[in-house]
Formats: C-alpha cells, sequence, structure tokens
C-alpha cells in the first residue's frame, strides 16, 4: 500500500485538498433550499471535492512509459 501512496502522492494529496475544499465550500455556501445535488449536504460536497481534487492533481503527474523494445 505505502508503494502505491508514494507512486500516486500528487494525487493522494488532490484528493486531500479537494476534500478540505469540497467541506469548506459546503460549510461557507452550500445550498440554502437544499436542492442542490451535490451541495446540499456535507458528505456529498466533500466527494465531490476529493474527486475533482484527486482528478486535477493528477494532471500534472509525470508517469515514465516503459519502452518495449
Amino acid at each position: 500500500m505505502s508503494n502505491w501512496l508514494l507512486k500516486n502522492k500528487l494525487a493522494a494529496l488532490g484528493v486531500l485538498t479537494g476534500a478540505i475544499g469540497g467541506y469548506l465550500y459546503w460549510q461557507q455556501i452550500g445550498c440554502e433550499n437544499g436542492t442542490c445535488m451535490i451541495t446540499s449536504t456535507w458528505h456529498n460536497s466533500t466527494a465531490y471535492g476529493a474527486v475533482m481534487g484527486g482528478l486535477f492533481f493528477s494532471l500534472f503527474q509525470n508517469e515514465k512509459k516503459k519502452s518495449h523494445e
């Protein structure tokens, strides 16, 4: 497990950052009437932020391509 985490540390940092950002968005802005699908509850907003943060940070991760020569 730790080998995977070291290999994908940028994506893991993105998940953590996105989760914190999603929670803070729900807490500070949120949805007043409860009809918003993502921001109506804290767990939806936190999960969405975690997914988006992980995807965004993984864009900047370099992958070494193996040549099959």
